[in-house]
C-alpha cells in the first residue's frame, strides 16, 4: 500500500467512527429510548430487562449507521483535503482524481460486505432475542391468541425433513386451518399431507378430513390416500408453534428465501418477505453508493468546514431514506416488484455518484 493510499485511509477512520457513533446516538435517542421509557411506564420493566433491550438493539442501528458514516467520512476527509490546498498540490503533482478516489472506493466496498455479513450473521438473532424480552419478560408472554400463515420447519444435522404450513393457527383453541405438509428425504420431496383443519388433544396433533400424496423421484404422484382422521407428523406443542413464528427482521437470507418459497407455493403473497429480502443487501452497498456520492463533493470549494459536510450528508441521507421509505411500500403493496422497490434508492444514488465523479475528474 502506497503513502497515499495510508494517508487517505486514515483521514477517513476518523470521521467513519465518529459517524457511526453519532448517528448511532440519534437513533437510539429518538427511536429506542422512547420505546423502553414505555415499556418501563406501561409494564413496568425491570433495570435487567431494560439493560438487554438496549443491547439488543444496537446491532440494527449500527448496521444502518454504515452507509450514513461512509457519506460523512468521504465528504469531511476530502472537505479537510481540499479546504487545506493538499488536493491541490496532489492533482498538480499529476495524481488524477480517479487515483486519489481509489482507496475511499476500496475501503467503502469492504465496508458493505462487511455490513452485508453483520446484517445476516447478527442482526437477525439480536432482534429475535430484542422480540422474545418485549413478549416473554415485560408483556408477560401476550401472544395474541391468532396467527395467520404459520410455518414450521423441522431441520435435523441442517438438513430440512419436514415442512408445515397452516394458512392460520388460532391458540385459543389450540387449533390450526388448511394445513399442508412436506416431507423430504434426502433434500427431495417424497410425500405430500393436506388437511381441512389440525387440533391439539392428548399432547399430539390430529388433522382431520384430508390426503396423502407419496411421490416418485422424479416428483410425481406415485399414490393418493384419503383419511378422515390423522396423527400430525409433528410434535410441537401450540405455546412452542407460536413463539418459533419469526417475524421478517428476525430471519437470515436462508430462512428468508424458505418462508418466501412456502408461501408462493400456497399462492399467498410475499411482497414484505421479497423485499426485506432484497434489503438484506441492498441497504448494505449503500456505504458504496454513498462513497460515490461523498467523494466528489468532498472536493468542492468551501468543504472545509466539518459543519458544511455533516449538513450535506444529512440532506442526502434523508433523500435517500425518504425515496427507499416509498419505494418499500409501494414494493410492499405489489405496486412494484420487490427487487426493484429495493434497489431503486441504490440505482438512483450510483447514477448521482457517476454524474459528479465524471465532473470531478475534468
Amino acid at each position: 500500500m502506497r503513502i497515499l493510499d495510508k494517508y487517505i485511509i486514515k483521514e477517513l477512520l476518523g470521521p467513519f467512527i465518529f459517524g457511526i457513533a453519532s448517528f448511532s446516538s440519534v437513533f437510539i435517542g429518538t427511536g429506542t429510548m422512547l420505546r423502553i421509557a414505555q415499556y418501563v411506564t406501561q409494564y413496568g420493566a425491570s433495570m435487567n430487562s431494560v439493560i438487554k433491550l438496549f443491547i439488543y438493539s444496537l446491532p440494527s442501528i449500527i448496521v444502518l449507521t454504515f452507509p450514513m458514516s461512509m457519506l460523512l467520512a468521504a465528504l469531511l476527509a476530502f472537505g479537510r483535503l481540499s479546504g487545506s490546498s493538499e488536493i491541490t498540490a496532489m492533482r498538480s503533482g499529476g495524481i488524477s482524481f480517479y487515483r486519489l478516489a481509489t482507496p475511499v472506493f476500496i475501503v467503502a466496498f469492504f465496508v458493505s460486505i462487511f455490513a452485508v455479513a453483520f446484517a445476516e450473521l447478527v442482526v437477525p438473532q439480536s432482534n429475535a432475542a430484542y422480540n422474545n424480552i418485549v413478549r416473554n419478560e415485560i408483556q408477560k408472554n401476550t401472544a395474541p391468541k391468532s396467527q395467520d400463515h404459520i410455518i414450521i420447519k423441522d431441520v435435523k444435522g441442517g438438513v430440512l425433513e419436514r415442512l408445515t404450513y397452516a394458512r392460520k393457527f388460532e391458540q385459543s383453541s389450540n387449533t390450526m386451518y388448511a394445513v399442508s405438509i412436506q416431507e423430504f428425504e434426502n433434500e427431495h420431496l417424497v410425500r405430500m399431507e393436506n388437511a381441512d383443519r389440525a387440533v391439539w388433544q392428548d399432547n399430539r396433533w390430529i388433522m382431520y378430513n384430508g390426503t396423502i400424496h407419496d411421490l416418485t423421484t422424479e416428483g410425481k404422484i406415485d399414490r393418493t390416500l384419503h383419511f378422515d382422521q390423522q396423527i400430525m407428523p409433528i410434535t410441537k406443542a401450540p405455546s412452542s408453534i407460536s413463539s418459533e413464528q419469526k417475524k421478517p427482521d428476525e430471519m437470515t437470507i436462508v430462512e428468508l428465501k424458505q418462508h418466501i418459497k412456502v408461501l408462493k407455493r400456497e399462492y399467498v403473497k410475499s411482497n414484505i418477505y421479497e423485499v426485506e429480502l432484497q434489503q438484506r443487501i441492498a441497504i448494505p452497498m449503500a456505504s458504496f453508493v454513498f462513497a460515490l456520492i461523498g467523494t466528489p463533493l468532498g472536493l468542492q470549494p468551501n468543504r472545509s468546514s466539518s459543519s458544511i459536510g455533516l449538513g450535506i450528508s444529512i440532506i442526502i441521507i434523508f433523500i435517500y431514506y425518504t425515496i427507499m421509505t416509498i419505494t418499500t411500500a409501494l414494493g410492499q403493496g405489489g405496486a412494484i416488484p420487490p427487487a426493484l422497490a429495493a434497489w431503486i434508492p441504490d440505482i438512483a444514488g450510483i447514477l448521482v455518484g457517476f454524474l459528479l465523479v465524471r465532473k470531478a475528474s475534468r
